[in-house]
């Protein structure tokens, strides 16, 4: 594994516009960075913070437009997310980087991680990549062009947002923006073409994901010369809240690796 960047003298704040620290391990080995998925934000990782053992530091990312950054502007589009990601991630990586993102976070956490094999020569402990299909198995999705009732209806299929406050005409108001603009990041995603990663590439799936195939997880292989694994849960495309705990014990067995004795 490449020594970690010092790539700045500043100290990372918990307050930061990008990262969340809801449960701060500041003498841990290893950090993981938690990307969302569409429509989501920082605060869904929370259970998996708190439940993650002590020698991993969970980062958290907030995307704009939601929650405490409503009113900034979206994103639309995955490297622009991947590029800010990685300047926010820049005071924290004084020790080893493992990435973890669900969906449209999945693609997003692909990216960083690139990045900084790209600028920085720093490998990261491991990319596990939740719920979403390889870079390579493109498919043709348009849900970012639907109605709002039709995005709705995605969102309420796939589980991802608590249906009560979809039903709130207000709450609705706030998200749906995030949500189409999410989307439509995930949908309009094309990897540039590049080499591919020497990280450890865990990826995990529900196996009733109407999003993903086993074949289409399997093919995160070619994306990288490290070690792959590919992790088949039961479930639907949200898995991983039911399942969390067996998600974080995955995750920990491959981190405990990367630790410094």
């Amino acid at each position: 594994m490449s020594t970690p960047a010092r790539t700045s003298t500043s100290t990372p704040t918990d307050n930061s516009l990008w990262i969340r620290r809801f449960q701060p391990r500041p003498d841990a080995g290893v950090r993981l960075v938690c990307l969302p998925h569409a429509g989501g934000s920082a605060s869904f990782y929370l259970p998996l913070a708190r439940n993650m053992p002590d020698f991993a530091d969970v980062l958290c990312v907030q995307y704009p437009g939601r929650q405490d950054r409503r009113a900034e502007p979206l994103i639309d589009n995955v490297p622009e997310l991947a590029d800010r990601v990685f300047t926010a991630l820049l005071p924290w990586a004084d020790r080893p980087l493992a990435f973890f993102g669900h969906s449209m976070g999945a693609s997003v956490a692909y990216e960083v991680a690139s990045r900084f094999e790209r600028e920085k020569g720093v490998v990261a402990a491991a990319l596990f990549a939740s719920g979403r299909r390889a870079p390579s198995a493109l498919r043709h999705e348009t849900v970012h062009l639907l109605d709002d009732r039709g995005l709705i209806d995605e969102v309420k299929i796939l589980s991802g947002t608590d249906t009560q406050l979809l039903g709130d005409e207000e709450v609705l108001r706030m998200i749906l923006p995030a949500i189409r603009a999410d989307y439509r990041a995930a949908e309009t995603y094309a990897p540039a073409p590049g080499e591919p990663l020497n990280c450890p590439l865990v990826a995990m799936i529900g196996s009733e994901d109407p999003k993903v195939t086993p074949a289409e997880a399997a093919a995160w292989a070619a994306h990288t010369e490290g070690p792959f694994t590919l992790r088949v849960f039961s479930r639907g495309h949200f898995y991983l809240v039911r399942d969390q705990a067996e998600v974080v014990r995955t995750m920990a067995d491959h981190l405990r690796t990367s630790v410094t004795p």
